[in-house]
């Protein structure tokens, strides 16, 4: 029988249809869907949890809410103008030409990269812009005025995060010159981190008190928080393929296996100097280990992600003047701008040839890392060096981006709104904020205080400026 004559039927479930084109890969649409909604657990309930129980008792409602508005805040400004910034028609070398991604029409086109719906696509990319600012709040608990933080949110995501995203996963300028950034070590954790200690600069400190003595009021749900984090990280990396493909369970396999061990590696190093080991401390070693795993997912960096950040916020920190001006309460700056500075670098010397062709489908514009290089010959190698300076460029651009941008945002809120709490309000915490407390615990403060249905409506201090 001649090949040509030979055919068979799918079944049903399989056929295309106008639900299921043919394009559409069912199971990759499946893992995707499944890969947004890990990431965006991690911000809802994740780190909700975790600023809430981290910060002393007083700031857990406030901590706590600053995450979940910014989640709701920032879904808004993706579908109605951010996405398509970040990844739409090109506007200038740096942004995409705002628009909404909610027709139905653009919805339900094929995906970026992928046999995924653009729906789809959307959604995935919202969580990882959601979790970037809500990692930025980590440096501003504990004093920043709510209705300043309403107002950096929007502006933030709009003039910073989309900028870093189309320059370096968008048509921009970085990503058309072959940066390697797997899943956001740049775009997500560089840009929270720097940006976070610039908005911190601009707000200034916690009350004296509050940073000498800032008990986390549960350690039992930071570790659950914590641990929201750590598995929704197989989101994180494993969907950046858009696929689910040999390099998606690769990515997923070697994010854990370099959290743990970068988790050990703090540990160990806490218990050398410090003769005791430290829950937060481990935590912390989990956060580098996840950050630092991001832009390149090898095995490689746990012991460096576990080291490095350890040593500049355990020992530079203590010791640098400039760095005890700024109160950066979670260390956001070590734990996600030093890590991904440090996982985009070992991106650059350590991108193996065949994993980039299997990632990026090509490798036209993708230099090996600069090991890889060095072991192929003199032109490999002077390829490895192009990709090495892209990535310390890509990571330079980024750093200066937030640093000018996250500036001018926050004078110009500034100029409306306090960014920092009263002080009589600091002393206080949630229950100036919000009127509510986390606790009510008999005998801890109780107060008789009327329910908020007959409570007579006050004006906000901002209005009262």
């Amino acid at each position: 029988m001649d090949n040509h004559d030979y055919h068979f039927d799918l079944p049903s479930a399989l056929v295309p249809n106008e639900a299921s084109p043919e394009w559409l890969n069912r199971a990759d649409n499946c893992w995707q869907l499944t890969c947004a909604t890990f990431v965006g657990l991690q911000s809802v309930p994740g780190l909700i949890i975790l600023y809430g129980s981290v910060m002393k008792k007083k700031w857990a409602v406030n901590s706590a809410f600053m995450a979940l508005y910014a989640f709701a805040s920032a879904l808004l400004c993706w579908v109605l103008w951010g996405h398509r910034m970040s990844f739409g028609t090109q506007l200038t070398p740096l942004s995409g030409r705002p628009n909404i991604a909610l027709s139905q029409d653009y919805l339900l086109q094929q995906g970026r990269g992928g046999y995924i719906p653009v729906a789809t696509y959307v959604f995935y990319e919202f969580a990882f812009a959601a979790i970037t600012v809500i990692l930025l709040a980590g440096s501003l608990l504990g004093r920043m005025n709510f209705y300043a933080w309403i107002l950096f949110v929007p502006l933030w995501i709009t003039f910073s995060y989309t900028i870093g995203a189309y320059s370096i996963w968008g048509d921009g300028f970085f990503e058309e010159r072959g940066i390697v950034d797997f899943s956001g070590g740049y775009v997500i954790h560089v840009s929270s981190g720097v940006a976070g200690f610039t908005a911190a600069y601009w707000v200034g400190p916690r009350l004296s008190r509050d940073r000498q003595s800032s008990p986390p009021n549960n350690i039992i749900q930071v570790l659950g928080g914590a641990g929201l984090l750590w598995l929704g990280w197989s989101g994180f990396n494993g969907g950046s393929p858009m696929a689910a493909d040999m390099i998606a369970s690769l990515a997923v396999l070697n994010t854990h296996f370099c959290t743990a061990v970068s988790l050990l590696m703090w540990l160990s190093l806490d218990m050398i100097v410090y003769r005791k080991s430290s829950v937060i401390g481990a935590v912390q070693g989990m956060i580098t280990g996840l950050v630092c795993i991001t832009p390149g997912a090898a095995m490689l960096m746990g012991l460096m992600s576990g080291s490095l950040p350890w040593y500049t916020m355990m020992v530079l920190h203590k010791k640098s003047a400039f760095f005890q001006t700024v109160d950066d309460p979670l260390g956001v700056f070590h734990t996600h701008a030093v890590a991904g500075l440090l996982g985009g670098i070992l991106s650059g010397v350590f991108a193996k040839p065949s994993y980039l062709r299997m990632y990026y489908y090509t490798q036209d514009k993708y230099g090996p890392g600069l090991y890889y290089g060095l072991l192929d010959g003199k032109a490999k190698f002077l390829q490895g060096l192009h990709q090495m300076g892209y990535q310390i460029a890509g990571a330079l651009f980024i750093a200066a981006w937030n640093v000018v941008i996250t500036s001018i945002i926050c004078i110009f809120i500034s100029r409306f709104i306090n960014l920092r709490m009263d002080e009589e309000d600091l002393k206080i915490g949630d229950d100036a904020a919000h009127g509510e407390e986390a606790y009510a615990l008999w005998g801890d403060g109780e107060r008789m205080i009327p329910t908020r249905l007959s409570m007579t409506p006050r004006l906000p201090s901002i209005c009262r400026r």
